[in-house]
């Protein structure tokens, strides 16, 4: 088998090995030196999202080798003399997630590299000649057949060149396969500019199923909303939407029926994200949404979001400053034996009533198998709700808890269940106790988040690894997994995998 993948004549199963390392750069750089059937296969895996890879952005000068004579010319006029090579590929059709604030960031670094003198030009002269680069780019990717997946406008603030509207136009595969969009309507674009674009994108795509509107209510334009909400009722199967807004400016805390636009997919629709939102009566048409199992809710108005929601919710997630739990009892009732994954992150204000929580899930929601939590007091509530209630707990998350004193950490360490196989510790203060945990801890983990290691939690680390058998990977903290001992590094590797904090996280 291995030679005849080697030799290209199993490439759907040689392709799907490769996009499993479409994160992986040097891996696949390495993919497509080992021969020309790798090459094939491996190039558009590598150019399908460039500008999020963090390495030089020279690259850039391949996708001119497709420039006309005049646009060539046009690079020469603004002061860069790139060598343009012809290339064996035409890479622009490969690209498949485009991030405007990737390449705006990796244009502007391309140009100070091909600048002699970039203190020269003036500030405007210098943000022109990035909006004149990035509109090349754009007409290139859309006029050699780039066919996108995953398109993000959250953060981008120059005008979209008229030339680029008409080739969209000509070109509809480039939104055709379009199915992750992020959007801000920024002020910078215009109204008639972001209703152009709107009225394209709608006319050449039905299968957007993750939409995400950031800061889309500041100002009201009824043609542009109209717009926004015949993308929203054109599509196929809408399963994520997400709602960002700013919860201070009350003024504009208006939605102009694009929440309402959602009853068109109420038979699709799977996850809502709420964040930084008022509450609105349009939100009421969640209740007609069938499949709705995730709500999270950032920052916004949570005791009245959690009434509109049915009792099939499996996944809920609440973030705020301060969370009452008395307003959330009900909803828990509610929810039941359908909860599976809960998130409560409350700000430095903690939880207020935490009690009523612990005993609402003990009461009503045996079936969690991922808890995250933070701003809580380590309690006797607690220790029963984990030990004894939640038997299906796979995921623990504990963030900033009040840990009193080695005894409970003893305690806790003993009651955690068969069934935990991922512990996130985000605790400073908790480092200090963790050979203390590890040392009366059976429960089977496959995943350790913590702090930092030291001297004293690398022993009783290690003594766990040996009893237990079952870890595989411990995170630390990206800056801590840096600067980490070399020799404790080589030490704990012998017996299980380090990682950064934030490659091995498990999200709600």
């Amino acid at each position: 088998m291995a030679s005849k993948m080697l030799m290209g004549d199993m490439p759907e199963l040689m392709e799907n090995i490769l996009n499993n390392l479409n994160n992986e750069f040097y891996t696949l750089y390495s993919c497509v030196l080992v021969s020309r059937h790798w090459c094939k296969m491996s190039i558009p895996i590598l150019w399908k999202d460039p500008f999020s890879f963090k390495q030089n952005p020279l690259f850039i000068s391949k996708y001119f080798s497709s420039l006309g004579e005049d646009e060539k010319l046009s690079l020469k006029e603004c002061g860069i003399n790139v060598e343009i090579s012809k290339t064996l590929f035409i890479y622009a059709r490969f690209l498949k997630v485009f991030h405007i604030s990737d390449l705006e960031a990796k244009v502007t670094k391309w140009i100070n590299l091909q600048l002699l003198d970039v203190d020269s030009k003036s500030d405007s002269d210098y943000v022109q000649l990035v909006q004149h680069i990035i509109d090349l780019l754009f007409k290139l990717f859309v006029e050699n057949g780039a066919s996108l997946h995953k398109l993000d406008l959250l953060y981008f603030y120059h005008e979209i060149n008229p030339e680029i509207f008409y080739s969209l136009e000509q070109n509809v595969q480039f939104f055709s396969r379009l199915q992750n969009l992020s959007l801000n309507i920024s002020p910078y674009f215009g109204i008639e500019t972001t209703t152009t674009f709107l009225r394209i994108l709608g006319k050449n795509t039905t299968k957007i199923s993750d939409l995400e509107l950031h800061r889309c209510f500041q100002f009201y334009e009824p043609q542009l909303f109209n717009v926004l909400i015949k993308v929203i009722k054109s599509q196929e199967q809408l399963r994520k939407f997400r709602l960002s807004h700013s919860i201070e400016d009350k003024s504009s805390m208006e939605f102009h029926g694009i929440i309402l636009a959602l009853e068109s997919q109420k038979d699709s629709l799977q996850e809502v994200v709420v964040e930084k939102c008022d509450y609105s009566a349009e939100f009421e048409i969640m209740k007609t949404c069938k499949q709705l199992e995730i709500f999270r809710i950032w920052n916004s108005d949570y005791s009245k979001l959690l009434k509109i929601l049915n009792n099939k919710i499996n996944t809920l997630e609440i973030v705020d400053s301060q969370i009452n739990a008395s307003t959330i009892v009900q909803s828990l009732e509610k929810f039941g034996i359908s909860l599976q994954r809960l998130k409560i992150e409350s700000g430095n204000e903690g939880i207020r009533d935490e009690f009523l929580l612990f005993e609402a899930l003990k009461s009503f929601c045996p079936n969690i198998t991922y808890l995250s939590i933070s701003k809580i007091k380590f309690s006797t509530q607690f220790l029963d709700l984990i030990g004894k209630n939640l038997q299906n707990l796979q995921f623990l998350t504990l963030c900033y808890v009040d840990w009193p004193d080695n005894e409970q950490v003893m305690q806790f360490a003993k009651i955690l269940p068969i069934t935990l196989q991922y512990l996130n510790l985000r605790n400073f203060l908790l480092s200090s106790k963790i050979d203390i945990l590890l040392n009366n801890c059976n429960a089977p983990l496959k995943k350790l988040l913590i702090h930092h290691l030291g001297r004293t939690n690398t022993k009783a680390l290690i003594e766990f690894c040996i009893r237990n058998k079952t870890l595989n990977y411990v995170g630390v903290y990206r800056e801590r997994y840096i600067k980490l001992d070399d020799n404790i590094r080589k030490e704990v590797e012998e017996y299980v995998k380090l990682a950064p904090y934030e490659h091995i996280i498990v999200n709600c």
